[in-house]
């Protein structure tokens, strides 16, 4: 039998033998793209180069941690890159994933030998010269810069074993096996899976670089982080010199873990403990701000709250939020109106959380009400307290994930009063947003 050429629909899969410009099944346009079918060999069982094993032979040796040279991010990974393994790594351009993959070969190839480096979109002068003002080891990093999985296929069994590889990106290699363009879905599926099987044969752990999208999600089908093994981000605010590494899959360790680190000269830098790093700046004894200790991940630090109430000259007053999503504001600013008796409606409300950072963590609600009202009867804060808690409809303050790791936080860095839901094994809090206030603006005056 004859190759085929068929017409795959990037959308939905659908499969047509002659090109159209709309896709039939949904509807989407010029998403169409050309797939070689080759005829399917059928083999007897005699053939079959693998068979089945009982569970207590299998050598789990393999299975030994590589050090990656940062330990927290050996800690978030369960303890390593593993042999054999495929991680994907995503985030926005120019967030710095090719200098922390760098810096990671260089700290990495210590006591494991050769490593390799494949870029499909800079040239080797180009990744010299950053190794160079990174100031970066480079005897024993091998590069190669091709878009051609043969290319990297062939480097990645031409010598002695190679532990750790990274490609970047998966995006930009491709096979001859198809006719697609780089970067299309049926290309990365091939790329991927033949990566895949080789890191599985070789015992080499290759890291993947993914485009993401607008929407933030890694460009391509999302069969491919079904296929890898571990999923990480690299997120942060470019304007800004801080990063977060989040772990959002992992078969080796935990998930939902993340590492902080900073921007320098020199690249990367771990912030080993982030608890105060987003609080330097912070100035005490101003009216609008709240400290809240914050959770990602598992890791409990403070942050900042902002907050702004003024006068509105509009007929519908403006509301905003920055580092948090705005439904919550416009949630929060109705139980204070309804429940604190609060002239809020005629008020301006901007918030925002200090230091470009993005949470989604219900235990900001308390630190914003909180903030709020500081703005709103212009009467600072007590200098050291420390707000958490999720707010619900009827003004009562519930428990949050993480409860005693933020207690505990809070304590070792000297943060008292502590404003927070009342535990489950009966330790003391605040019940309501209205008991709050009470402690915190009982004095106030006309």
């Amino acid at each position: 039998m004859k190759d085929k050429t068929v017409y795959i629909c990037s959308f939905c899969r659908t499969s047509l033998l002659r090109w159209q410009g709309q896709c039939p099944k949904c509807g989407e346009w010029n998403s169409l793209e050309p797939e070689i079918k080759r005829p399917r060999q059928v083999r007897d069982g005699t053939e079959a180069r693998n068979h089945p094993q009982s569970l207590s032979d299998i050598d789990v040796t393999k299975a030994d941690f590589l050090a990656s040279g940062f330990n927290e991010l050996d800690d978030v990974l369960g303890g390593g890159l593993v042999p054999g393994s495929v991680v994907l790594l995503g985030g926005e351009p120019g967030i710095g994933k090719s200098t922390l993959l760098l810096q990671l070969l260089s700290m990495a190839e210590k006591g494991t030998g050769r490593v390799l480096y494949v870029s499909g979109e800079e040239s080797l002068p180009q990744i010299r010269s950053r190794a160079q003002r990174l100031k970066l080891n480079q005897e024993s990093i091998q590069v190669l810069a091709t878009s051609s999985l043969e290319d990297v296929l062939h480097a990645l069994n031409m010598e002695k074993p190679c532990p750790l590889m990274i490609v970047d990106s998966v995006q930009t290699i491709s096979g001859s096996e198809l006719h697609s363009i780089p970067g299309s879905p049926s290309q990365i599926r091939l790329v991927a899976s033949r990566l895949i099987q080789e890191a599985k044969d070789n015992g080499t752990c290759i890291i993947l670089v993914g485009h993401v999208t607008k929407e933030g999600q890694i460009a391509g089908p999302r069969l491919l982080e079904h296929m890898v093994d571990t999923v990480i981000y690299l997120e942060g605010d470019k304007e800004r010199l801080f990063r977060i590494l989040r772990v959002n899959k992992n078969r080796f360790g935990p998930t939902n873990e993340i590492v902080m680190f900073s921007m320098s000269s020199l690249g990367m830098e771990v912030i080993s403990d982030p608890s105060t790093f987003f609080l330097q700046a912070r100035k005490p004894g101003l009216s609008g701000t709240a400290v809240v200790m914050a959770v990602d991940g598992c890791k409990p630090f403070g942050v900042e709250v902002q907050a702004l109430s003024a006068s509105s000259f509009l007929s519908i007053p403006r509301r905003t939020a920055l580092g948090f999503d705005l439904n919550r504001l416009h949630l929060l600013l109705a139980v204070m109106e309804k429940k604190l008796q609060r002239g809020l409606a005629q008020s301006d409300i901007y918030a925002k959380i200090g230091g470009g950072l993005r949470l989604v963590d219900p235990g900001l609600d308390l630190g914003i009400v909180a903030g709020v009202l500081s703005s709103f009867h212009n009467r600072c804060l007590p200098e050291r307290a420390v707000f958490w808690g999720e707010v619900d409809l009827n003004g009562q303050i519930r428990p949050v994930p993480g409860h005693e790791q933020r207690l505990k936080q809070a304590s070792r860095i000297g943060y008292r009063p502590v404003f927070c839901p009342q535990s489950t094994d009966g330790k003391p809090g605040i019940s309501t947003i209205m008991e709050m206030q009470e402690l915190l603006f009982s004095k106030e005056t006309s």
